[in-house]
This record gives C-alpha cells, sequence and structure tokens, in this order.
C-alpha cells in the first residue's frame, strides 16, 4: 500500500495521542503508525500501575501505627502477594482500556508495524510505503538492560514484566534508587518482600541536596536495605542471582532492573535522513518547538530524553502537533516539576540545588516537618523542604523536597513559580490550619530571614 498524508505519528502513547489533538483541530488527513501493545507507557507499566501498587503497600504499612492508635490485633493482618498484582492490574487495565479505545476509533488511520524512515517524507512500515508532509517521533523509551544478563534473563524484572507476575518470591534485588527504582523498592519492603537496592551513587531519587538526601537515604534504610556507591555485577548461582557490589554480595530470587531507559529511536533508520546524532544516537531539537532541525519531523515525549515525565510528554505533544499543521511557533516551556512517590514524597520544582549552591544571589529557608503539628496527627511528622528564592526581591526560584504529601506542596510552589510570586506575595495569600500547607508558611517565614527585602505593616496582610 501507498498512502499520502498530511501528518504522519509514530506511536500511539501519551506525546503521540496529545500531539494527535492538535492534528484533528485542523485536518483529518492523519495516520497513526504504532508498533506494539496500545496503551501509553504511562497507563501500562509505568505511573499509574505503580501507584496502586504503592497505595496497597501504604495501606499495609500503615498498621505499624495501629496499636499506639489504640487499634488492636495489628500483628495478624496479612497481604497476598497474588491478589495484590490482580488488583494493580485491574487498576491497569481499566486506564489501558480508555488508551486502546481512543486509538482503535480511529479504524484504517491507524496502521500497526515499525516505521523506518526512507528520506524525510516517506516511512515504510513493512511492505507499506507513507508519505507525509510533516511526522512526528513519539516512541517512547524502553528499559535499559545489560548484555550480560542474556543467560539468566527470566530472573531479570522490568517495569514491563513487574506487574505481569501472578506472584513474587521472597527476595528482590533492586538495581538502581532513582525514581522507579526507589518507589518500587519501598513498596515491595512494606509487602514483605525482603529487598536489597543498589545504588552506583551516593545519591537517590534525584536528589541533589545532601541534607535531603542523607534525610531521604536514612529513612529508606529502615525499611530495606540500601548499598550505595557501588556498580552491581550479578551472576547465576544455582536458581539465585548473586549480586555483589565491593566487598558485598547477597543471593536474591530476582533482580528488578531500574537502571534508566532508552529512547525507541534506533529502529527508526534516523540516518536516512543525514542527520547528525550524539553519542545516544539523539537528533537535535528544539524544546520549544518540537523540530528537529529545519526537516519536517518533530519529536515529543519521552523519546526526547529530555524531561521524562508524563505531563511533559502531554504538553509536547501539543507543541509537535500544533506545529506539524501551522507555521513552525516557539512555545514557552513550564516550570520543572517532578515527583517521586516515595513515603515521604521526594519532589522537585524549578531551579535545580547544584545550579544555586555556590550562588551568593540566592538564599535557601527550610523548614523541618518534625515541627509540622498535621503531620505528628498523621503520624508523618519527618522531613525536610528547602526553597531557593533571590535574595534581592525575594522571588520564588526552585525547591527540592522529602516530606510528607510532596505532591501538594510541590504544586503550589510550582503553579507560584510559574506566576513570578515572590515571598512576600505567598504570605498574603490564605492557609488554612491545621493542614500541612502551613509547613509551607512556616518555610516562607524562614526566608523572610535571608531576603533583602523587608515588608511594611502585616507580613500575612497586604495594604490597601
Amino acid at each position: 500500500m501507498k498512502k499520502n498524508v498530511k501528518v504522519a505519528i509514530i506511536g500511539a502513547g501519551t506525546a503521540g495521542l496529545y500531539a494527535l489533538s492538535q492534528v484533528k483541530k485542523q485536518t483529518d488527513d492523519f495516520i497513526i503508525i504504532n508498533s506494539g501493545p496500545y496503551g501509553t507507557t504511562c497507563a501500562r507499566v509505568g505511573c499509574m500501575p505503580s501507584k496502586s501498587l504503592i497505595h496497597i503497600a501504604e495501606y499495609y504499612h500503615s498498621r505499624k501505627h495501629f496499636e499506639k492508635s489504640g487499634i488492636a490485633n495489628s500483628e495478624s493482618l496479612k497481604v497476598s502477594i497474588p491478589q495484590v498484582l490482580q488488583r494493580v492490574r485491574v487498576h491497569r487495565d481499566i486506564l489501558t482500556g480508555h488508551n486502546v479505545k481512543s486509538v482503535e476509533r480511529y479504524g484504517d488511520k491507524v496502521l500497526d508495524g515499525k516505521a523506518e524512515f526512507i528520506d524525510r517524507n516517506r516511512l515504510c512500515v513493512g511492505d507499506d510505503i507513507i508519505t507525509a508532509e510533516k511526522i512526528i517521533i513519539a516512541t517512547g523509551s524502553s528499559p535499559i538492560l545489560d548484555p550480560s544478563w542474556e543467560s539468566f534473563k527470566e530472573y531479570i524484572l522490568t517495569t514491563d514484566e513487574l506487574f505481569e507476575q501472578e506472584d513474587l518470591p521472597e527476595t528482590l534485588g533492586v538495581l538502581g534508587l532513582g525514581v522507579i527504582g526507589l518507589e518500587l523498592g519501598q513498596a515491595l519492603a512494606r509487602l514483605g518482600i525482603k529487598v536489597t537496592a543498589v545504588q552506583s551513587k551516593e545519591f537517590i531519587g534525584g536528589l541533589s541536596d545532601p541534607e535531603i538526601n542523607d534525610f531521604m537515604v536514612n529513612a529508606c534504610k529502615e525499611e530495606f536495605d540500601v548499598w550505595l556507591g557501588g556498580r552491581a555485577t550479578l551472576s547465576k548461582v544455582g536458581n539465585k542471582i548473586k549480586i555483589t557490589s565491593g566487598e558485598k554480595e547477597i543471593l536474591v530470587d530476582k533482580v528488578v532492573a531500574s537502571v534508566g531507559r532508552k529512547p525507541n529511536l534506533a529502529s527508526l533508520k534516523l540516518e536516512n535522513l543525514g542527520l547528525k546524532l550524539d553519542k545516544r544516537g539523539m537528533p537535535n531539537f528544539d524544546r520549544n518547538t518540537m523540530q528537529i532541525e529545519e526537516l519536517p519531523i518533530f519529536l515529543a515525549g519521552d523519546v526526547t530524553a529530555d524531561r521524562p515525565l508524563q505531563h511533559e510528554a502531554a504538553d509536547e505533544g501539543r507543541i509537535a502537533g500544533y506545529n506539524a499543521v501551522h507555521p513552525t511557533e516557539k512555545f514557552k516551556r513550564k516550570v520543572p516539576l517532578a515527583i517521586v512517590f516515595s513515603d515521604p514524597n521526594i519532589a522537585f520544582v524549578g531551579v535545580d540545588y547544584r545550579d544555586i549552591k555556590d550562588d551568593e544571589t540566592v538564599a535557601i529557608g527550610s523548614f523541618d516537618f518534625t515541627k509540622q503539628s498535621r503531620a505528628m496527627l498523621m503520624n508523618k511528622n519527618r522531613g525536610i523542604v528547602k526553597l531557593y528564592v533571590q535574595k534581592s526581591d525575594g522571588k520564588l526560584l526552585g525547591a527540592q523536597m522529602a516530606v510528607p504529601h510532596g505532591e501538594n506542596l510541590a504544586h503550589h510552589l510550582a503553579w507560584a513559580i510559574e506566576k513570578e510570586l515572590t515571598v512576600h506575595d505567598m504570605l498574603e495569600l490564605p492557609f488554612y490550619h491545621p493542614t500541612l500547607e502551613e509547613g509551607l508558611f512556616m518555610l516562607l517565614l524562614d526566608c523572610t530571614k535571608k531576603i533583602d527585602v523587608k515588608k511594611e505593616g502585616v507580613l500575612e496582610l497586604s495594604l490597601k
């Protein structure tokens, strides 16, 4: 088959579908090319099933507070891992079902198969040739696996396999304590599995602030074994996997590999476009237009290896889709916001600690949640939040935290930074008592002591 279209979208995940939402506003002359199962990475194997697992694990973990709260017999509670995994799949299937239906309704505008570039406007999909005025690449990413694991790959679980398991063994190794490894490692440990996590770096969960990282490492060590600062090697010993890192070694039943993800670009034959690719195989693109150099081709989503987050994939899809059917426009990207759904939540907003730690024009406010009243009533009073502000005017720049319900605090701060608010602007907003948001109030008060500008009148109220 030969087919000519205005827009071809490669990939039916989050970025591809959001790109389509913009394309459809201007034309019905499009085709979606997809290889593999329908349903976004987020819904199938990423953020949604993992959050279901985390939520169940937190239910079970909360039994440790029962006795001191007057609830007896918590020691008799048991968890069924097969039933937990089945419940996760129920949630997963509901969410992926919505994604699948949203693609299938386009009928013959959907083509199954792997796309390869012939040139800047033509794609080969099996025996089919697609000629498109504009092409959007939204092929996502895949877990990184070490080739040396090939001989015992049945003992290695990535998020692609973890949620498909009927049961899980008594012991698991977790390689990598980035976002995925930390979330899953803690959840699995809370479900009663003996977890040993290995991280080649000293920092976990994407943290860069040493004080917050030290707190979070110690919090994790209370729940499972954590080995930091050494690369892990794996070898098969009988029906077990031996993990070795420096002088440490342990035998585990299986290993959850979370050492990163790679963009799904290799099979597209980008070399046929005459592009210069970097060492990762990535072409040069503009993240404000999503356009690859001057070609009629756009990237969107995890395939960019830039901000591999669902909300960023959605925005990149919107930008790529808009520019595929309009003259190319540059779009302002939103304030960076990332959340790790560990307990307590880790979150990052705006500028990173590494970029401001030696900047004398920036003040750092902090608040320790051990002193937060609502968190104490919830048996969650632990954690640290830090806020970075300009000394000269108190303008909010960024934040890093590991605090209870940090997902909510991070959103408040992201919105404030997006609107270019100052410390004093924030303090004039309402804060209800007793809420966790009062921790943000105390954080802002700490910042007022460290910035140059002082406010006349009542600190928490504006003058008419």
